[in-house]
């Protein structure tokens, strides 16, 4: 016997019976053909879904909202996404086990999932928290081994390999000429009805003592599509010594894609973390963001992801 689950795309939890859900999982993104799911292809947002469904016997598949919609092949050790689903379901998880819901969700979607998706935690969101619009910031980081590095072959799913030496204090001196609120349409693939304006909160390299590998740490309100790969290609010639360190500003104050900058493979980028306000001022955060991103790109505009 099916239990009903009830679900929407809205913030909030009606009072008549939907709960919403809050997951923090992580997954190996190189089998997947992306997040968003797709006819046909094999996705993260298809797969946690299946789950869900399965996991709560739901008559219809279980929508889900995420905070980084994250391309083919990319990774995420930080992901967080929400589900509205009907609480008498919820609590029906545990069956005859003392287990709270919580812990029985993780545990039977562990036996559920495949192995490259791990659901690390399942809880009752606080009242107001959406995924995406309750976000205050993601990081992503790129991972990058030059000849100046080991190229460790256990590694090679999330780190791109590269012949040259990178000079990583130049790489480092033009991603700073890029942080702050400013329009990123030179680094993201135009989609119709999205708006390309976003606050960089860091971009900054470093080099691992140990292994030697480059690593990108890229931090911002929201990403556009394809952002954060874009502007590592835009970097990573000024490492080469191709570019002046001015090079990515320059391409960025142009306003518009430039051939010139390589789109970075997607195995090198994982999403890291989300980060969140406190739990009382995430309704207000949803609703502040809703209107900044309509007051920027108009009523209806579309918001994607790395």
């Amino acid at each position: 016997m099916h239990i009903p689950v009830l679900l929407q795309a809205g913030v909030g939890i009606r009072e008549d019976g939907p709960v919403r859900l809050r997951l923090d999982l992580g997954y190996d993104g190189t089998d997947f053909s992306g997040w968003a799911a797709q006819p046909g292809r094999r996705t993260v947002e298809g797969v946690l879904s299946d789950a869900l469904t399965t996991l709560l016997r739901a008559p219809e598949p279980v929508r889900l909202t995420v905070a980084g919609r994250t391309d083919a092949g990319v990774h995420a050790r930080g992901q967080v996404a929400h589900a509205d689903v009907d609480d008498t379901a919820y609590l029906a998880v545990p069956g005859r086990s003392d287990r709270s819901p919580e812990q029985a969700a993780i545990t039977r979607l562990a036996g559920i999932l495949p192995p490259d998706v791990v659901v690390h935690r399942v809880c009752r969101a606080p009242d107001g928290f959406d995924a995406r619009f309750s976000a205050t910031s993601r990081r992503y980081r790129y991972r990058i081994a030059d000849a100046g590095a080991v190229h460790d072959p256990l590694r090679r799913r999330d780190t791109v390999w590269l012949r040259d030496t990178l000079d990583v204090a130049a790489m480092d001196a033009a991603a700073g000429q890029l942080l702050g609120l400013g329009d990123f349409a030179a680094f993201c693939k135009r989609r119709e009805g999205a708006t390309t304006v976003r606050t960089l909160l860091a971009f900054m390299w470093t080099r691992d003592v140990e292994s030697g590998v480059v690593e990108a740490t890229v931090v911002a309100d929201a990403f556009c599509h394809s952002m954060v790969r874009a502007l590592v290609g835009a970097v990573v010639p000024v490492g080469l010594g191709r570019r002046d360190p001015e090079w990515p500003r320059q391409v960025q104050l142009a306003g518009i894609r430039d051939p010139r900058v390589l789109v970075m493979p997607a195995h090198g980028l994982s999403l890291e973390e989300v980060s969140y306000p406190p739990d009382a001022d995430l309704a207000a955060r949803a609703l502040e963001a809703r209107a900044r991103r309509e007051e920027i790109a108009g009523p209806g505009a579309r918001h994607t992801g790395d």
